[in-house]
């Protein structure tokens, strides 16, 4: 059976309602098949089975400079979820499970609501899991007990002779739920000196979460928190962006003003970081509770974001933040999602926008045509945007629910994950290629 998750904070996910189901099973298996916009194709190259491949991908992918593609499942695989790799076989793709999760000191529950694996300078892949690893934490919230943890994989040093070639894990920091934060959730970052960076939604001093760095001296890393979330924002859901001059940016899911979200800017001071701004969310006019969308920069520096609620539409915004005098900050709308049939945690994006040739891109949880989500394109027109319907899922065999980033690859085409659906109702890969 597919698993219905909970979002950031605990709240059910109710998901689409019984007339948006009859839809999508009228349509599933014409739209399964169907062209998307602007002469591209839609298909499925995975179905998750809840096996070792694993079930549920709450997370986007990852390409590497060969092209292949590298994700996590929320599920299965040895029970508590795993990392994998497609790789490249003349024009398909060969699926190899490169790691599944004990649930123990390992950790359980990898990359949760969003947040992508990321390459480390040396090749390898970093990230972290919302549960396990030990701790005091209960999974409330969260997939799976336990604070989470922090990792490292990489290839077997000795050659692998069999079909499937297994990554060994190194577990870089295990949380404990006290002041060094519990229950990462977001992608990872670098800084020039290789520090890593990432975000808890829980735990720290003000028990709404932090901000921490990993440093590494030999082969340990040490752990410590950057900054303590409170009065300015809770639940640091999407990890932070770091820019040219030593600033971080980054969302809360709640907190602020509206007690609906913040966007923070944190910046040097003293040698730790300061609060520089942040803006709080409102509801109706420019959106709320942003998810794991971040923030996300164009080649030209401008700032954009996105939240997974409210709006004009009910459903989620698309915004950039543009600097002003001072510390002042403007939220210029992009665009407003439709809300779906009866999701009550937000059904904008989920996971990281993306821009690629000028324009953004992206998807979302349950907006679309039928209630389960699409991917979308905004393109610069005029002095404003012009939104792209590229693909509406339909809940059936070609999944449900993405809550993910989109990549490319050098001939244009997306490749993206549904957390829900699909033939097994576990989830899938898929791609939409150029015709």
């Amino acid at each position: 059976m597919a698993r219905r998750e909970r979002d950031p904070i605990g709240n059910s996910d109710t998901g689409p309602g019984a007339t948006a189901l009859a839809i999508a099973i009228l349509f599933v298996l014409m739209m399964a098949s169907s062209p998307a916009a602007h002469g591209q194709a839609f298909q499925v190259i995975h179905n998750f089975t809840g096996g070792q491949d694993g079930a549920n991908p709450y997370s986007g992918l990852t390409m590497d400079k060969a092209g292949n593609l590298y994700g996590t499942a929320l599920y299965d695989g040895a029970g508590y979820g795993t990392v994998y790799q497609f790789k490249h076989k003349g024009s398909g793709w060969v699926f190899n499970p490169l790691y599944s999760f004990a649930g123990g000191d390992d950790g359980a529950g990898p990359q949760y609501n969003g947040g992508a694996l990321v390459f480390g300078a040396d090749g390898t892949l970093y990230g972290t899991t919302n549960g396990g690893g030990g701790g005091g934490c209960q999974g409330v919230g969260a997939p799976y007990p336990g604070c989470g943890t922090v990792f490292n994989l990489r290839p077997q040093a000795r050659a692998c002779t069999s079909a499937l070639c297994p990554w060994m894990e190194t577990v870089l920091h295990r949380f404990t739920g006290s002041n060094d934060g519990s229950n990462p959730e977001g992608s990872l970052i670098f800084d020039q000196a290789g520090n890593i960076y990432g975000t808890t939604i829980y735990g720290g001093v003000n028990g709404y979460g932090t901000m921490y760095e990993l440093t590494r001296s030999g082969g340990n890393w040490t752990e410590t928190v950057a900054y303590n979330f409170g009065s300015d924002g809770h639940y640091p859901v999407s990890g932070v962006v770091l820019d040219n001059a030593g600033n971080f940016y980054g969302t809360t899911y709640l907190g602020g003003s509206a007690n609906i979200g913040t966007i923070f800017q944190l910046v040097p001071s003293n040698g730790g970081l300061m609060e520089n701004f942040h803006y709080s969310f409102l509801g109706a006019g420019d959106g709320g509770r942003p998810a794991g969308a971040g923030v996300i920069f164009d080649q030209s520096g401008n700032v954009y974001s996105a939240s997974s609620d409210d709006g004009s539409g009910g459903g989620g915004t698309v915004f950039q933040l543009i600097p002003g005098s001072g510390n002042t900050w403007t939220l210029q709308l992009l665009y407003s999602f439709m809300g779906g049939p009866s999701d009550l945690n937000g059904c904008g994006p989920w996971g990281p926008l993306v821009t690629h040739e000028g324009s953004i891109y992206g998807t979302t949880k349950c907006a679309g045509a039928y209630g389960y989500g699409n991917v979308f394109e905004l393109t610069p027109s005029s002095g404003g945007w012009t939104y792209t319907d590229l693909y509406d899922f339909t809940g059936g065999s070609d999944g449900a629910d993405p809550v993910c980033n989109v990549v490319f690859d050098a001939n244009g085409n997306l490749y993206g994950t549904a957390s829900a659906g699909g033939s097994e109702g576990m989830g899938v890969v898929w791609e939409i290629t150029q015709q």
